[in-house]
């Protein structure tokens, strides 16, 4: 890979991946955790399985690892099922179903905002639920085929449901059930419960890989274009709302705490995976499934950590005319 730019600095390809294998070499020693078990097909996962990867926003690719073990996207589907609603139904109607307050509180609890009703925002389950219910589409097949098309946009290939894991998270998400029945109760959703459900468990059930989910991350930072097919997955104007409700509450009841550390948008899945956002400059993936008690990937949270720090990655500290990749002079052994 030859040498190119980004911004107006010099990126050295080889550095850059040297700094990632020493990332992984640094955390591939790491047992802590373990994988999730509720759902008992995850419970099958290889929990020694680990993969860095980041693309670009001029599409450059760096992947260290298992980057091509596939697994469920689990909940970072949230992120993008609610830029497919707001594009269907807009960010003023989104509102009156879903808030945008970070809770606190679990990602399953069975909450809802005791003045609205609502659930309190996009990414913990409750609100993930009634925020795929809004997603347009005459029937269950054809909503379920425009979801798996917004995902093909933001990867740049077809996707397809693992129909066992789905099947395992339909015949034992009882929890989400009683969330879809209380929101129902107080009209935040009006559609179909069950139909409702099974698209949600289903996208949730999507199978990505690591390098998949770097190219998704990239396409945010790249305002809502795909680096590499160059193709538009969501309206750019929702980028803002998209990032917003990802940093402030993407972490569930870590998200505080990822803010102050790490400091850019990221969701993470129970699968293992979690994907980070440097507006404008790229996109961060990585998949570990020995998960810490709130869910989040144990050495995907060390690593993202790094990152940050290494290469200034915080928000408060990284801009659009201030690449993060000047950072990596020096920071490889």
């Amino acid at each position: 890979m030859a040498q190119a730019n980004q911004g107006d600095l010099e990126i050295v390809p080889s550095q850059f991946l040297g700094f990632l294998k020493d990332l992984h070499s640094k955390y591939k020693s790491v047992q802590e955790g373990a994988v999730a078990n509720y759902i008992p097909e995850l419970a099958k996962v290889n929990p020694d399985l680990f993969s860095i990867c980041v693309v670009t926003v001029d599409g450059q690719l760096y992947e260290v690892g298992d980057y091509e073990q596939l697994f469920t996207i689990q909940s970072m589907s949230k992120v993008f099922a609610y830029g497919l609603a707001l594009e269907d139904r807009g960010r003023d109607y989104i509102l009156t179903r879903v808030g945008v307050e970070p809770t606190g509180d679990a990602f399953n609890a069975i909450i809802l905002d005791e003045q609205s009703k609502r659930p309190h925002n996009p990414m913990v389950n409750a609100g993930a639920i009634a925020t795929t219910s809004l997603i347009k589409g005459s029937g269950a097949t054809e909503r379920l085929n425009r979801m798996l098309d917004m995902f093909r946009r933001y990867i740049g290939h077809d996707v397809f449901v693992d129909i066992s894991v789905f099947t395992s998270e339909r015949s034992t998400g009882h929890r989400n059930r009683a969330m879809a029945h209380l929101m129902f109760n107080f009209g935040m959703i009006d559609q179909n419960i069950e139909e409702a459900l099974d698209l949600y468990f289903q996208q949730c059930a999507v199978m990505v890989n690591c390098r998949d989910l770097a190219v998704m991350a990239a396409t945010l930072a790249n305002r809502g274009t795909n680096p590499i097919t160059d193709e538009q997955a969501v309206d750019r104007h929702y980028i803002k709302d998209i990032l917003s409700v990802m940093y402030t509450c993407g972490m569930y009841n870590f998200a505080g705490e990822w803010a102050y550390k790490v400091g850019i948008p990221a969701k993470s899945g129970v699968s293992g995976g979690i994907f980070a956002v440097v507006p404008h400059q790229m996109g961060i993936a990585v998949f570990s499934p020995l998960l810490d008690a709130r869910g989040n990937s144990v050495r995907g949270v060390k690593v993202c950590e790094e990152l940050s720090q290494h290469l200034a990655l915080h928000l408060f500290e990284c801009s659009a005319n201030n690449s993060c990749f000047s950072n990596i002079q020096g920071s490889s052994k």
